[in-house]
């Protein structure tokens, strides 16, 4: 038996043509010019037998598909099936492209079908043909097709009817569901349909435990078929006698919700699930022009771009939350009975399906998340880049070819720092600075444009911490003006000097080392944690404006590092606490992520259970003060009194809340 096939070299195409080789008969494959590479890589993988698949140069946008009138005279006669799958299938793609692969390739499909005198033209239509009818769609349904404004659906309904009214010889029609991966190996070629909802799913996973409780939306119905079942129920009925001028619905018989769907490949990833879900379609009863004019209000667009833009969701999908639609399948039911040829429930295999988009198709995969790709011949400040996390990020930025700019107090380890970094093969400049004094802020933002031009990444790392209860504090109000001038107005005024610059090139990026002790409001730590908020709310506010400038600010809720501004507080070398090396990871994500807040799952805990119970959360900061007394120090003596040890419940606290300021 002999086939000539368009789109063999697709999804769908690939797994038929091996199902149509297994019957032994010679396929004629049409391919576009300059997919040979594509053909080859594929017949490999495939398996095919090359003498036995034939290729075959044609055009879509070709009359009988542009093949040669010799070709044309080699075939007629000679093909028994010709099985048409070449076509767009693609939200995004635009109407002028959609309308020639699916309009008219279908229109030259035909005549060539015609010329060769096939015995049968088997068209692979989609349920998209039905457009978006509300209610039970049956197979011998066409012309009730509703709401197709779409280019998609307005072209896979209107190339569906090229066949039905001018296909002169027999055809049978197929209608096939959302199509995904490969039941029992998870393959899949693009992200589409159910598959834009994983990166979503992906977030859930990264912020929330699994355990965690969601609210989500129940949305409509949606048919989702592996491609093995398409293939396997074309290739069979398509063999079949007595089914010529029919159209087949390959779908799943018993559809499951959007919500379902959704906790369907939770599970499968690993990501908590929906446990409440809000029926979208209750949303109907606002009227339609008011919908309307509520979304296209400049800030409710930008925002739901800027959402979907973020989760690669297109804007296109969004209809498909409340498909309307369900298809009934009782002529393919009746021509696949017998053959052990049924959809798998979804649930059987999900998690292959998201296995493989983990492992080919996730877009982040196809992302440089080096730091070589984001700071390579860029200039970063790292402020306090003498010692402790700004040395270890100085280092690392340094390392990966980035212009690093260290600016410090001390001279001498602020040049050790350089050299160092100098020695190990980067580039390094160092220029001291105090930063509590404004006027000096000033002159350094001024010598460093100078002298470089701009700076793409700032990191606001230098700081001053004090550990105090205020209580001992009524006669230090000095504490709060020093603490305040560095980690608050001296990070300020770099980041008004540098602004300007970054506004004008449209590019930056500014990270403000903050502290954990922000989201937990630690105790003892009233000066420093005021200080590290008031930069905190600037950033907030300043994302806001230069978001639209792509000027990007990232805060870091730094958990307790270990450094010499804790070396005073004996206590935090019997405590769990980062390394230098470990805190400059975090501003590595900062600089390759470009997130609004990196934070601890303790400190994002911390503010949320403070939120929802502050009374509760309140008590428990007070049992930490009761159990974490001022060190002498901080009661003006000079080490005497301290406790030479911590107890074995301030080491327990202190381990429950890890990372925690005590």
């Amino acid at each position: 038996m002999n086939y000539l096939v368009t789109g063999g070299t697709g999804f769908i195409g690939r797994y038929l043509v091996s199902n149509l080789l297994a019957r032994k008969g010679t396929v004629h494959l049409v391919l576009r010019k300059g997919s040979e590479k594509k053909f080859e890589a594929i017949a490999d993988k495939m398996g095919w037998d090359r003498k036995r698949v034939l290729p075959v140069t044609g055009d879509l946008a070709s009359p009988k598909l542009g093949l040669a009138p010799a070709k044309i005279r080699a075939l007629a006669g000679k093909i028994d099936h010709v099985f048409h799958l070449a076509a767009i299938y693609d939200l995004q793609a635009d109407a002028d492209s959609q309308r020639v692969a699916n309009i008219d390739g279908t229109r030259h499909a035909i005549e060539l079908a015609t010329a060769l005198k096939a015995g049968c033209f088997h068209h692979t239509s989609s349920i998209a043909a039905a457009g978006l009818y509300t209610g039970v769609f049956r197979e011998d349904m066409f012309d009730e097709a509703e709401d197709l404004d779409d280019p998609y659906l307005r072209t896979k309904h209107d190339s569906e009817g090229l066949v039905r009214h001018e296909c002169k010889i027999p055809w049978r029609i197929y209608r096939p569901g959302m199509v995904v991966g490969h039941s029992q190996t998870g393959e899949m070629d693009k992200i589409d349909g159910p598959y834009y909802l994983f990166p979503l799913i992906k977030k859930m996973r990264q912020m929330l435990p699994q355990w965690m409780p969601m609210l989500g939306l129940e949305g409509g119905r949606i048919n989702i078929v592996p491609v093995d079942f398409i293939a396997d129920a074309m290739d069979h009925i398509a063999h079949k006698k007595g089914l010529d001028g029919k159209c087949f619905h390959l779908v799943d018989p018993d559809p499951q919700r959007v919500g379902e769907v959704l906790n369907t490949f939770c599970r499968a990833g690993h990501a908590p699930e929906m446990t409440m879900r809000i029926d979208a379609r209750m949303f109907s009863f606002i009227p339609y022009p008011m919908r309307a004019a509520l979304g296209s209000l400049p800030p409710v667009k930008r925002l739901l771009n800027a959402v979907l833009r973020d989760l690669r969701i297109p804007r296109q999908a969004l209809k498909f939350i409340t498909y309307p639609t369900r298809f009934d399948n009782r002529e393919a039911e009746r021509a696949l009975k017998g053959s052990k040829i049924v959809v798998p429930a979804l649930e059987t295999y999900a998690w292959r399906l998201w296995d493989y988009w983990e492992r080919h198709l996730d877009p982040d995969l196809f992302v440089d998340h080096s730091l070589k790709g984001k700071v390579n011949g860029k200039v970063v400040v790292i402020t306090g880049g003498s010692a402790g996390i700004g040395k270890a990020a100085a280092l690392k930025v340094a390392g990966a070819g980035a212009k690093t700019i260290i600016v410090a107090r001390g001279e001498e380890e602020l040049h050790a720092t350089r050299d160092e970094i100098i020695a190990a093969g980067g580039k390094c400049f160092a220029y001291r600075a105090d930063l509590a004094d404004l006027a000096d802020c000033d002159r350094l933002v001024q010598t460093i444009l100078k002298d470089h031009g701009h700076v793409d990444v700032l990191v606001n790392n230098a700081g001053r911490s004090i550990r105090r209860s205020i209580e001992l504090s009524y006669d230090r109000f000095h504490d709060f003006e020093r603490t305040m001038q560095l980690n608050y107005f001296g990070s300020l005024r770099l980041i008004m000097g540098l602004l300007p610059k970054m506004t004008e090139r449209r590019r930056g990026h500014i990270i403000n080392i903050s502290s954990i002790g922000v989201l937990a409001n630690s105790p003892r730590f009233s000066a420093y944690v005021a200080s590290k908020a008031a930069l905190d709310a600037f950033s907030r506010c300043a994302q806001a404006e230069f978001s639209g400038k792509n000027i990007a600010f990232t805060t870091i809720n730094m958990p307790l590092v270990k450094t010499a501004m804790i070396a005073p507080t004996k206590m935090y070398e019997s405590v769990p606490t980062l390394s230098p090396e470990e805190a400059a990871d975090l501003v590595v994500q900062a600089i390759i992520e470009r997130p609004s807040r990196i934070a601890t799952r303790l400190g994002i805990f911390a503010a949320t259970i403070n939120a929802l119970a502050p009374k509760m959360y309140e008590v428990v900061m007070n049992t930490a003060f009761e159990l974490f007394p001022d060190s002498a120090a901080a009661k003006g003596g000079k080490g005497a009194g301290e406790a030479a040890q911590p107890s074995n419940e301030q080491i327990a606290f202190a381990s429950l809340m890890r990372g925690v300021h005590w």
